[in-house]
């Protein structure tokens, strides 16, 4: 007789999951059938109320059909805190002022560019592969002899150098040089003023309004 047969029946007659021997005897006296098959079963009964008193087999029962413990899952890790990585203007004061002597350009236009370029921060990339403070492209850095572009001091000294071959180039007027640092010379050349680019036209007219702020 199987397990699930033997547990039904116990089940059924005992609500508490616990095995019954009397029933059990009962079953064992029908299961065998034959002639001194009382000694057996009177053996057989013996071991069943030795397990029945130990709860021995209601124990084997239940764990045969409770099914394989459960998983223990791990609690989820807290994400970790994103670094922004941003720096504040007043750590690079002593840069700006230092750049706006050496290539005559004042000290709150750079800022002016530095802020909405890359918000302060040196690490700062963009997806066309523009980098740093001053946000320059790599061959106009090559051009401007930049060995890092993510080192504050080179990156603010070559954008500000650039910004003023630029103002050289337009006669010191600062929106088409703020379109050239933006969109390149020959755009601003090919279009006879700021080119019709949105995203030129913004970026010209937020560092003009903060600028004049």
């Amino acid at each position: 007789m199987d397990l699930q047969s033997l547990q039904g029946l116990t089940d059924s007659q005992n609500p508490a999951g616990q095995p019954d021997g009397n029933l059990f005897q009962e079953m064992l006296h029908a299961a065998i059938g034959q002639e001194g098959g009382n000694a057996i079963s009177q053996k057989l009964g013996g071991l069943v109320d030795m397990l029945a008193d130990k709860n021995i087999l209601g124990n084997l029962l239940e764990s045969s059909s409770a099914g394989p413990p459960p998983l223990s899952v791990s609690p989820a890790l807290p994400p970790a805190p994103l670094s922004l990585g941003k720096e504040t203007p007043a750590e690079f004061k002593e840069l700006i002022e230092k750049a706006a002597s050496l290539y005559h350009l004042p000290a709150k236009l750079i800022k002016s560019v530095i802020q909405h370029e890359s918000n302060f921060n040196p690490d700062a990339m963009s997806g066309a592969g523009a980098s740093g403070l001053m946000q320059l492209m790599p061959s106009t850095a090559r051009g401007l002899g930049v060995k890092n572009l993510l080192d504050p001091h080179e990156n603010v000294m070559a954008g500000s150098k650039y910004l003023r071959q630029m103002l050289d180039r337009y006669n010191e007027n600062i929106e088409l040089a703020l379109a050239a640092y933006n969109a390149g010379p020959g755009n601003v050349d090919k279009y006879g003023g700021i080119p019709p680019f949105k995203e030129t036209r913004n970026h010209v007219k937020k560092v003009m309004d903060t600028y004049h702020s």
